[in-house]
């Protein structure tokens, strides 16, 4: 692959990124509590470990957003009526995005619950 090709490519991936963030609210919400949670984790010495985890995580909403982002588009651009195929792929896609904002709820649950315990009996 010639240099400028990938740099062109690399451009189309930071440009699909930045259309998503522009024109997904859903994107941004997950993005706005991502970088929350990754600033608490510094905040409360998360260990680098857990700051892994917690990033793949995050990362995964980020992804399974995206990815719906793609497959709503590609299928309101294949057809403009009505489908129960179509409405079967949107919400497949959004169950996806469900299922992994659920995992990174719980993997923040197991993260936080020692570091939260610990503040919460230095505080009291």
């Amino acid at each position: 692959m010639q240099v400028r090709g990938f740099f062109e490519s690399f451009q189309y991936a930071v440009s699909g990124v930045g259309y998503a963030l522009r024109t997904q609210r859903n994107l941004r919400v997950h993005f706005v509590a991502g970088s929350a949670v990754l600033a608490a984790s510094v905040y409360l010495g998360v260990n680098r470990h857990d700051l892994l985890i917690l990033f793949f995580a995050i990362s995964l909403v980020l992804i399974t957003e995206m990815v719906n982002t793609a497959i709503e588009t590609a299928v309101d651009l294949y057809i403009n009526t009505f489908h129960p195929l179509a409405k079967i792929a949107k919400n497949v896609a959004a169950g996806a995005v469900l299922v992994s904002a659920i995992n990174a709820v719980l993997v923040g649950i197991f993260v936080f619950y020692d570091y939260l315990a610990a503040l919460l009996r230095r505080l009291f």
